[in-house]
């Protein structure tokens, strides 16, 4: 009896393990911007529009997009907007996202906010970006081919700024990364580019690798536990082992400061070389 309950933990613990390392080598995205993309893409099917292809070019753009604006959230929307201008796409933001110049295409629409307070994927889409029916023109516009998106904070904290560009190119011909991945930056996630950039402690907080790989301690912990069980290191407490899942708090998102802006108006860019 006790061989089969030492021959059982030591199953326990080894499963535990295979778990966690599986974890590190199976990539399953867990990206804010990902999520964003696949609400935008759900509600154009749901209206009859086609789905837009995620491009990773694009969506490292929106990042380098955000940046431009360089956490003022106040230049976003109202009075004082501003936007960077058209030449900064090939001058500057291709080329930080490894993006070949003579493969952009014009931008047919964007939606881009911020607000003090972080929140997940579906507020932003709902509560952030779609406030009007400019938007909804913006969203379900038949031009559109391709999409990027991406969710940044400024400097790892607030304000929380969200970009969502569309494009009207032709699918893996048009934003053409070198080398076919795009230049991951921190702080910011942006979509289509498989990488885990987990919302756990906010979108791009510079705290992503930790966030990952603190995920794993709880099993190696487990792990350890029942495999020192398993040996004889520590007594088993009334011939039972019992593992118990842990329930996380949730905090609740206030709204406060919130800018919101989105353009029809395409912006059309050389391929190549800058324009105004």
């Amino acid at each position: 009896m006790a061989a089969n309950s030492t021959w059982f933990l030591f199953l326990v613990a080894s499963v535990l393990i295979v778990s966690a390392s599986a974890g590190t080598q199976i990539k399953v995205t867990n990206n804010p911007a990902d999520k964003l993309v696949d609400i935008i893409n759900s509600n154009r099917t749901a209206h009859k529009a086609s789905s837009l292809y995620d491009n990773q070019g694009l969506a490292c753009i929106a990042l380098q997009y955000i940046k431009a604006f360089q956490g003022d959230c106040d230049a976003v929307g109202g009075s004082d907007a501003k936007k960077p201008p058209d030449s900064a796409f090939a001058e500057t933001f291709a080329p930080n996202c490894g993006v070949q110049t003579s493969t952009l295409a014009p931008i047919t629409g964007r939606l881009i906010g911020c607000q003090s307070k972080y929140v997940h994927a579906d507020e932003a889409f709902s509560k952030i970006l779609i406030e009007n029916s400019k938007a909804l023109d913006i969203l379900y516009d038949k031009n559109h081919t391709e999409v990027g998106a991406a969710a940044s904070g400024s400097d790892g904290g607030a304000p929380y700024f969200w970009c969502v560009l569309f494009s009207s190119g032709k699918t893996n011909s048009t934003f053409v990364t070198e080398g076919g991945e795009a230049k991951i930056t921190r702080p910011g996630c942006f979509s289509g580019a498989n990488d885990d950039c987990s919302e756990s402690n906010h979108p791009a907080s510079g705290a992503d690798d930790w966030s990952r790989s603190s995920r794993l301690w709880p099993f190696f912990t487990t792990a350890l536990i029942a495999m020192s069980y398993a040996f004889g290191l520590l007594p088993v407490p009334n011939g039972r082992f019992t593992l118990q899942n842990q329930s996380q708090n949730h905090e609740n998102y206030r709204y406060t400061t919130r800018r919101t802006a989105n353009s029809v108006n395409p912006i059309r860019i050389k391929p190549g070389k800058a324009s105004v």
